[in-house]
């Protein structure tokens, strides 16, 4: 198991080994292991050891499926479960770092991805390529007006899409970056980038850029963030 020390545990603490993120679907800066999260976040383990045999046995879910290992790096929007002690939560940013929110057992039926880009395919079909670095082929019936920095609904674990949240002033959207990170709000401007400048957006009286924002909602959000 690859580990990292010290630094990473900020100065003046007890030096303590914490696990390092294998690669995988999220950035390594903005993902935490499995067994970080077992063990430091939510106690459920003391050691890293303890952390591996409750992976080895089969005993949490991310996004539906059962993984096992230990440096399985989760992030922002996945859905982690442990059915053993019926809790489930989601990733959410956080001022400077993730955490941990627990939801309700319905709301861990979707997931919520935003669309990073989308591309044609053969037979003229949309791929959508979306933030947890997954893609989905749109079907040909389907005609809803898919767009970069829109957030798709995705039903688990097949992740067919059930409904789409559009990136437009009136919806609903989380800041995932920057000192705003963790804060939701309507939006009510959106101001395009220029030669000199990024696009920003107005979420009330805050003011961020758009490249920060990931839809949650239209009137309200559809998780408890």
């Amino acid at each position: 198991m690859a580990h990292t020390k010290r630094i990473a545990t900020g100065y003046g603490k007890k030096p303590r080994f914490i696990s390092t993120v294998r690669a995988g679907p999220h950035p390594k800066k903005k993902s935490i292991t499995l067994s970080s999260i077992l063990r430091d976040m939510l106690g459920y383990a003391n050691t890293a050891k303890e952390a591996k045999q409750i992976l080895n046995n089969g005993h949490v879910l991310v996004d539906k499926k059962v993984r096992r290992d230990p440096n399985y790096g989760v992030g922002l929007m996945d859905v982690l479960e442990l059915p053993d002690v019926g809790k489930r939560f989601i990733l959410i940013p956080k001022k400077k770092t993730i955490v941990l929110s627990e939801i309700k057992k319905k709301d861990a039926e979707t997931k919520l991805c935003k669309i990073i880009d989308k591309t044609v395919v053969s037979g003229g079909r949309i791929q959508l390529n979306l933030h947890d670095g997954s893609n989905i082929i749109v079907d040909k019936k389907d005609k809803k007006d898919y767009g970069t920095k829109d957030s798709v609904v995705l039903k688990l674990p097949d992740r067919k899409i059930k409904d789409l949240v559009k990136f437009k002033e009136g919806n609903i959207a989380l800041v995932v970056d920057g000192i705003h990170a963790g804060e939701t709000g309507k939006i009510e401007q959106i101001m395009p980038a220029s030669r000199k400048h990024k696009s920003l957006t107005k979420l009330g009286e805050l003011q961020t850029l758009t490249s920060y924002l990931f839809m949650v909602g239209t009137k309200k959000p559809l998780l408890d963030l």
